[in-house]
């Protein structure tokens, strides 16, 4: 796939998960909704953010960084938009259960950095094999 195919399946698969992310906020009431509602919700805004984030992570990368190659970019963009919005929504769920605080916080920056130490190291393993 080349890059231009890969960015605009990206931005039109985005547009989609924003145009779902506004249908879910306009259609499902959180007072009287279900499991399933609140499901839409979450799912439909992950991928939302994941979507947008990666495109702006690749293009910034892009023009920052010209000397990588552009699938190099795409994966790191792609894999740090994933932990991003992985932490949006995990701090939305803590705070709609109240349950978030600086200790939640703190341990879940925490975790997602070890997360992505541990992918990082575990890319320079796979090069130097």
């Amino acid at each position: 796939m080349s890059l231009r195919s890969y960015l605009i399946i990206m931005i039109a698969a985005t547009l989609l998960c924003w145009i779902a992310f506004g249908i879910v906020i306009l259609t499902v009431n959180p007072q009287i909704t279900n499991w399933v509602g609140f499901l839409l919700f979450y799912v439909s805004l992950f991928l939302a953010i994941v979507g947008a984030t990666a495109i702006i992570g690749f293009v910034i990368r892009f023009i920052g960084l010209r000397h990588e190659l552009a699938s190099d970019l795409v994966i790191a963009a792609f894999r740090q938009s994933f932990l991003f919005a992985f932490f949006i929504v995990i701090v939305l769920f803590l705070l709609a259960r109240d349950l978030f605080g600086w200790l939640n916080m703190g341990l879940l920056i925490i975790g997602l950095s070890i997360v992505e130490f541990f992918l990082l190291s575990y890319k320079k393993n796979e090069y130097e094999r």
